[in-house]
């Protein structure tokens, strides 16, 4: 693993224009939307002389959501837990002001001791780090229970008449505010503090300006009306905020005027596709570009045009490779197909070759591929990277914001456009932002490698609903999530009987279905993508296809054929398995000459370098086996590394006896669910061995497991296939069928945009069960 860069927000360099140190709830977090905005924009990198420091009572733990939500602006200081934390915007404490505190701090044990006879007290269950907080009943405050806390040499803190909490004595917000500003050297009359409560009148006591927000508590208003320095604003929360930034003027004279910022007009689309590839493909003919459709047949893309086939309105938002950004004559929309979706269109974004090269092809399959296979060895961060990365995430949320109507659904696929829902909620917050991973997602240990983790979790909580294949992707997600914030299971669900949950590794018993972390709620759900049944149905019964099927049954003669199809990757596992295949020739000579390994394996995109070293080796490899093995009449590997035209692959799925996918990882593996649905078709029987790493495994019941690692493990399952009795394949094979069949890819993307129906949509909304 490589890190050129380590992703920190650097706090900004001094000197400073002015320093905003706010409460939180009732004050920043509070207020319009426009006047939440122009806070925002006010503490941008367009305006590096102001400074921010969050000031809460909240537990550090509580304010790591807000770090990641991006409709925030990033603090350069927190003061947490009433002025007993005092961190910088990346969580490191701030010189030996902590040190200091826990100095003076009896510890939370000898604090409950002493106050375990007084009633009316009840601990609040929330972190507590040098503080302990309890919510006071009516009359629990008495001289008793103040000298009990001043024997402990601590102050006691009353807000709304109901909020305790002890303290170290001479900690609060206002010390902690003129500590942080002499350890770091803020010029105290640069510095407006703000609040709402009786908790912040420390600040106010501070001698420092301030202001006031609307709706404050009473008894703070009443205790700062005589303060020359403290403004009692009208407008709640940021609204009071600016009033009293405007009111203190001489302190941001020369702050970067802001001016309020209009949401996007909304656009005509009810459903927009937020993809990195194009529907169709773009083919340069004489010197001209012109638009085919996609080449294979199968796949996602022809599911995800059925949803305007109906004459929905739509939009199609991918990038196309330009000369530059902003080229001369470039037409952002065309039409996709005038006559099978009169009402789609392609909402084109230009990029350069640079940008597809870094965003696409260097940093989403160097930095988050490994991670998201779990092979974080072979991952490379890299800073100016990932900043690009996040420019052309921007153009996508930007054009997004452009094309979605009001209230729309925006359906964004895959981690190429993780951060686009960071950047699309507050342009447009009325949206109905869905995200599905068509990849795996891997455990919270192995994702939090990743430098912008907090970044990425932060976007995926902007969503509405997010998709993964399977139930433990699910929940790799959410224990993610709880690396950063405390979160509430609003809803789960039993896996059985439609997922395995146990006898493979990806198996779980439950599945949750909603979460609340940060303030939002998020449904989430498992939509393991399906094969084209139908379309495979109808190749399977295309004369040439039969033709090029009886041609591969004649090569193979006597011999059992095996298939093995999977594209260049290290994930695949493809020197796993040929090396299981010669241990199987080597331990059971039996085979040698009656089974033959159809080796067909899709070059990597051009231009992907990762993987050359890969092809090296399994050339090699290839060549050690059939070096060793072959004999005149017979070659154990045939290999072919090249792309086939997906009838011709159906037509090896409907030969071949075995289908051997044993991927070190994969999020899912459609090549599985395909030759399940050819042999369905051609009524045939075959035995498919499947990596218990791949999502698949815990949907198709019937499926002979096996531990793509373990190579003796591998050979035991091939030679098991090799031997098994006809029956015993009937049975496998009937079970997969069915499984395949009734959940095939159009339903899976119909499931899936009827849960974000679910999720999104009250239910008097919602169509009613047949």
């Amino acid at each position: 693993m490589t890190v050129a860069v380590p992703s920190q927000r650097v706090s900004r360099p001094q000197p400073h224009k002015f320093v905003l140190a706010t409460d939180l709830d009732g004050t920043l977090l509070a207020g319009s939307l426009a006047a939440r905005r122009r806070v925002r924009a006010l503490f941008s990198a367009a305006n590096p002389g102001a400074r921010l420091v969050f000031v809460t009572g909240r537990a550090i733990e509580s304010i790591l959501p807000l770090l990641s939500d991006p409709t925030i602006p990033a603090p350069d200081f927190i003061i947490a837990d009433v002025g007993a934390t005092i961190v910088d915007g990346d969580l490191r404490p701030v010189g030996g002001l902590q040190q200091e505190m826990a100095a003076r701090w009896p510890g939370s044990q000898a604090v409950l001791k002493a106050l375990a006879g007084f009633p009316g007290l009840t601990r609040q269950s929330v972190p507590q780090e040098r503080r302990c907080s309890f919510l006071a009943g009516e009359g629990a405050v008495t001289p008793a229970l103040r000298a009990a806390v001043d024997a402990l040499g601590c102050d006691l803190l009353l807000s709304a008449g109901c909020y305790l909490d002890v303290l170290p004595r001479g900690v609060g917000k206002g010390a902690a505010v003129l500590a942080l500003a002499q350890a770091v050297g803020l010029d105290p009359a640069s510095i407006v503090v703000a609040g709402d409560t009786l908790n912040d009148l420390s600040m106010f006591e501070t001698g420092l300006h301030g202001v006031v927000v609307g709706d404050a508590e009473p008894a703070l208003v009443d205790s700062v009306r005589k303060r020359p320095l403290v403004h009692i604003a009208a407008g709640p929360g940021c609204d009071g905020i600016l009033e009293g930034l405007a009111q203190h003027g001489a302190l941001c004279a020369k702050a970067t005027p802001i001016k309020p910022r209009a949401a996007a007009a909304p656009g005509q689309a009810d459903l927009v596709m937020v993809y990195h590839r194009l529907p169709y493909d773009e083919v340069l003919e004489q010197g001209v570009v012109q638009r085919r459709r996609p080449r294979s047949p199968n796949g996602i893309i022809p599911t995800l045009l059925r949803f305007f086939a109906d004459d929905r309105p739509g939009s199609w938002v991918a990038w196309t490779e330009q000369p530059s950004r902003a080229p001369d004559g470039f037409e952002a929309h065309v039409a996709v197909d005038p006559e099978r979706y009169p009402q789609l269109q392609a909402a084109r974004i230009a990029l350069t070759r640079e940008d597809i090269d870094i965003f696409y092809k260097k940093f989403s399959k160097e930095a988050f591929w490994p991670i998201i296979f779990s092979f974080p060895d072979k991952a490379e961060f890299r800073q100016d990277h990932w900043e690009r990365y996040l420019e052309v995430n921007r153009l996508f949320a930007q054009q997004v914001a452009r094309e979605a109507a009001e209230g729309a659904v925006v359906w964004v696929h895959d981690y190429n456009l993780w951060m686009v829902p960071a950047f699309l909620r507050p342009l447009r917050p009325d949206l109905r932002i869905a995200f599905f991973h068509h990849t795996a997602f891997p455990s919270s240990d192995v994702f939090n490698i990743v430098p912008w983790r907090r970044d990425i979790v932060g976007s995926l909580l902007q969503c509405d609903y997010v998709g993964f294949h399977i139930p433990r992707y699910v929940e790799n997600f959410v224990d993610a999530v709880r690396s950063f914030a405390p979160v509430e299971v609003l809803g789960s669900a039993p896996c059985a009987p439609r997922f395995l949950t146990y006898g493979c590794a990806l198996g779980v018993d439950t599945v949750t279905t909603a979460i609340e972390a940060g303030g939002r709620r998020v449904g989430l759900g498992a939509h393991p993508v399906g094969t084209d049944v139908a379309l495979i149905e109808k190749l399977v019964s295309n004369e040439a296809v039969q033709v090029q099927a009886a041609d591969l049954r004649a090569y193979l003669g006597e011999a059992t054929g095996i298939v093995s199809i999977e594209r260049l990757d290290y994930v695949k596992g493809t020197l796993e398995k040929l090396q299981a295949f010669e241990r199987l020739l080597e331990s059971h000579p039996e085979h040698i000459g009656k089974v033959t390994l159809l080796n067909i394996v899709t070059p990597a995109a051009p231009g992907m370098e990762i993987y050359e070293s890969l092809r090296v080796e399994v050339d090699r490899a290839v060549g050690r086996i059939n070096g060793r093995f072959s004999t005149l009449g017979w070659v154990p590997v045939r290999y072919f590394y090249r792309s086939l035209p997906f009838e011709e692959v159906v037509a090896h799925y409907a030969a071949c006896d075995i289908a051997w996918i044993t991927p070190l990882r994969d999020g899912l593996n459609l090549v599985a669910k395909e030759f399940v649905a050819a042999k369905r078709a051609s009524s045939t029987n075959g035995v498919l061995i499947l990596s218990e790493f791949a999502g698949a495994a815990v949907e198709l019941h019937g499926a002979l497991l096996t531990n793509p690692y373990d190579v003796n493990a591998m050979t035991a399952a091939l030679h098991q296939a090799l031997t098994m009795g006809e029956d015993e394949r009937a049975y496998r094979m009937a079970r997969m069928a069915m499984i395949a069949a009734e959940h095939d890819v159009a339903r899976w993307g119909s499931d899936f945009l009827d849960a974000v129906d679910a999720a999104t949509l009250p239910p008097a909304m919602l169509p009613k069960a047949a």
